[in-house]
């Protein structure tokens, strides 16, 4: 019979030596990883369903307030008024702003807006602002996530199913998984070093349609901008499929996409030599189909067009214009608007100096003027959570009733 194996102390020295190295390992993962520095803070409380307003009001007074460096209009869904500032997400009672759910990292936030329910937060890391974390509106738990590449700065446009998400020289799509349906532009340390069509350009502007991403961008050499027309859901996400791509006739200033319905495309040219402040409109093969005349050039704003109350509107930056959702042919313009709108009580709600206006949203006509003291702010952007209004006013969301 064999003797019991005994322990040497060189054995028990060893064992003790892996011990410890595996606590280090450990201990240096914990210590650079994410979880580390995130703090999550969930509610499992009642959410109301927001009941619509039945009519406007006549006045308003201000709720509440919060700073929310992090997005430019307001994040409201569901039963939930969210903001963003530093590495917070805060998920807020409408009504009286009081915290319901937090989600803090010890990460800077690049953007946050909403979509398929959730509250979508953009965290810079090591690689750009490519952190992405999906938050229930309700409850403020952990959804899906992803990691990626990508520019510092970047916006992020809704776009109908998915999110667009893109800065000066790199663009993604995700679908509501937060799974890339689309790679374009800088790509590093490329898989497949032929897949992107061009490279070196700008990116300027984008929006999608469930038939055609459109990108405007700027490349070397080129006089004025590239439109480019994708294919929003390819075969292969780091292999785009374009459509086509051209040079835009010239124009006296910037362009921009103004929204993408179908397989047609809206796109602001500024006034030149030979034209003024127009709107021209491609087929997904970029044939120019067809021009509407605009009354007064646009300012400066990014944001494409959106859909409230059966018309395309959109904020050019200093007016507010009406678009047909087939042709895009402008129905009405509001002059002298400070940002985008939503609707309540049936009325699209528009910011103006010193006051909101209601108005027909199918035909432009003015209805109620409701004072609104904001002091010196320059864009007011607005969303509609039941019957409270919701202003972003720079760097801060104002809560009105």
């Amino acid at each position: 019979m064999l003797a019991p194996e005994r322990r040497t102390r060189t054995d028990l020295l060893v064992a003790a030596a892996l011990v410890v190295t595996a606590l280090v390992a450990a201990s240096v993962v914990w210590l650079n990883s994410d979880a580390r520095g995130t703090t999550s803070t969930t509610w499992d409380g009642p959410v109301p369903t927001l009941a619509a307003a039945q009519s406007l009001p006549r006045t308003l007074a201000e709720l509440w307030r919060a700073p929310s460096t992090a997005t430019t209009a307001p994040v409201v869904s569901g039963g939930t008024v969210a903001t963003a500032d530093g590495g917070a997400v805060v998920g807020r009672d409408p009504q009286s702003g009081e915290e319901r759910w937090r989600y803090d990292r010890d990460r800077a936030l690049c953007a946050v807006t909403e979509a398929w329910g959730d509250v979508v937060s953009v965290y810079r890391g090591p690689r750009g602002c490519g952190q992405v974390t999906a938050l229930d509106s309700g409850s403020g738990s952990r959804g899906a996530q992803r990691s990626s590449d990508a520019d510092d700065p970047i916006r992020v446009v809704g776009a109908g199913s998915h999110l667009i998400a893109f800065g000066e020289s790199r663009l993604e799509m995700w679908r509501s998984d937060l799974v890339r349906t689309v790679e374009y532009g800088r790509v590093d340390a490329p898989v497949n070093p032929n897949a992107q069509p061009r490279s070196g350009c700008e990116l300027r502007s984008a929006d999608s349609g469930a038939e055609v991403l459109a990108v405007l961008e700027q490349c070397a050499n080129e006089p004025t901008n590239r439109l480019t027309l994708l294919d929003p859901t390819p075969d292969d996400s780091a292999k785009p499929e374009e459509f086509a791509s051209s040079v835009l006739p010239e124009a006296g200033g910037d362009s921009r996409i103004v929204a993408v319905v179908g397989d047609r495309t809206a796109v602001y040219l500024a006034p030149d030599d030979n034209d003024g402040p127009r709107i021209e409109v491609f087929d997904s093969e970029g044939v120019l189909l067809d021009t509407h005349a605009l009354s007064r050039p646009a300012g400066e704003s990014d944001d494409p067009a959106l859909e409230r109350g059966g018309v395309l509107v959109w904020w050019t930056g200093r007016d507010t214009v009406a678009l047909s959702t087939t042709d895009f042919a402008p129905q009405w313009t509001v002059e002298d608007t400070l940002g985008n709108g939503d609707i309540m009580a049936g009325s699209l709600l528009l910011p103006v100096e010193d006051a909101l206006v209601g108005v027909d949203s199918r035909t432009g006509e003015p209805g109620p003027r409701i004072d609104v003291e904001r002091g010196t702010v320059s864009t007011v952007n607005v969303a509609v959570a039941g019957n409270v209004v919701v202003e972003q006013r720079g760097d801060e969301l104002v809560a009105l009733r």
